[in-house]
């Protein structure tokens, strides 16, 4: 591979280091989903099988998100229409195979936080909620005695709709999984996949330059995408104006919510670029590993609020049950506030061996 063009501070040789990492991710990819096969997939009923093919699967997801980004990030020294045909399947895989797992963990967090609120036997104990975090404001879980009464009464009514509504919605997600996994466009994935382990379909810029300058505009797109968010714009650790559309009529998403998604996918990429620059060598940034928490739990509080409010829309459901479920979607956008606060507090925090 010729190298006598290459910038000195671009780093190792895009092909090289590209090559290598893709043909990782593709390896563990197929590994992932032998494990899938040889212990039944989604079909498996022991204990053990059912573990093992959850494991399979984040695996299979792992790698597919890590494929698809580093498409994204240095598609330039990759086939153009070979890398824009992989990365929507392996969007669409990743993501039908995670909402089985988004649904059970969302009934949990909202049956815990019910608990919590409420304050009710109805509900079993459970492990602290995944939201329960240092640092979270203590009006996030305010409840007043007075309003307790009618909280306890609505609560296990409202426990047991989420659980009809999002049971459901994990069933035909789970079904949704067993499909993808048997139809004809995830075996191309796999087969195209199985092509990338064995060769990365390179251009001819990527024995000429290095990863640095690509590299670096993913996290440039990063910075930007952090520098416009509503929170750290105005500096306070509570949003008034994110809390003001409770559970009105409307169910458009949050309008605050989108950018801060957005800001995640960002973090996320600029993590895998870090990792196909660096490889195990790549020195940890405390702050970067925080502030992806924060936005992970943001994630989870919002799409927890929005399943509460959701619930509340159900026609003829007795007052009690709509105003605990009222009370919760106001708990879980409290959480939005307070994951906004924190990543906010880690992102200014002074980076420290960031590479």
């Amino acid at each position: 591979m010729a190298q006598q063009h290459l910038d000195p501070t671009a780093g190792p040789v895009a092909g090289d280091t590209l090559e290598a990492y893709l043909q990782a991710q593709a390896t563990e990819f197929l590994r992932a989903l032998r494990q899938h096969r040889e212990t039944g997939g989604a079909t498996a009923t022991a204990t053990n099988g059912v573990e093992e093919a959850v494991d399979a699967a984040r695996a299979l997801r792992r790698s597919a998100r890590r494929i698809s980004g580093t498409l994204h990030t240095f598609r330039p020294f990759l086939d153009e229409g070979w890398s824009e045909g992989m990365r929507p399947e392996l969007a669409w895989l990743s993501g039908t195979l995670a909402r089985e797992h988004a649904y059970g963990a969302r009934l949990e967090r909202l049956l815990a936080a019910l608990h919590r609120l409420s304050g009710s036997s109805a509900f079993p104990a459970q492990a602290p909620a995944p939201d329960a975090h240092p640092g979270t404001h203590p009006g996030a879980r305010a409840q007043l005695p007075s309003e307790k009464g009618t909280l306890t009464v609505g609560a296990a009514k409202a426990g047991a709709l989420l659980e009809r509504q999002l049971t459901l919605a994990r069933t035909r997600a789970h079904s949704a999984a067993l499909q993808a996994l048997g139809s004809s466009r995830f075996h191309a994935v796999a087969d195209n996949v199985a092509v990338l382990a064995s060769e990365v379909p390179l251009t001819a810029s990527a024995s000429a330059t290095g990863l640095k300058p690509l590299a670096a505009a993913a996290e440039e797109r990063l910075r930007d995408a952090v520098a416009g968010l509503p929170l750290i714009t105005a500096g306070h650790p509570y949003n008034a104006e994110a809390l003001v559309h409770g559970l009105s009529a409307d169910t458009a998403p949050q309008p605050q919510d989108s950018p801060w998604h957005q800001v995640r996918l960002l973090l996320r990429l600029h993590r895998y670029a870090c990792e196909v620059r660096f490889g195990d060598e790549a020195p940890v940034d405390v702050r970067l590993l925080t502030a992806g928490q924060a936005l992970d739990r943001h994630r989870d509080a919002a799409e927890a609020a929005a399943a509460a409010a959701s619930a509340a829309r159900t026609p003829r459901i007795a007052p009690a049950t709509a105003y605990a479920l009222g009370v919760l979607h106001a708990d879980q956008r409290h959480e939005v506030e307070a994951a906004r606060f924190a990543f906010q507090r880690a992102w200014l925090r002074e980076t420290v061996g960031t590479p």
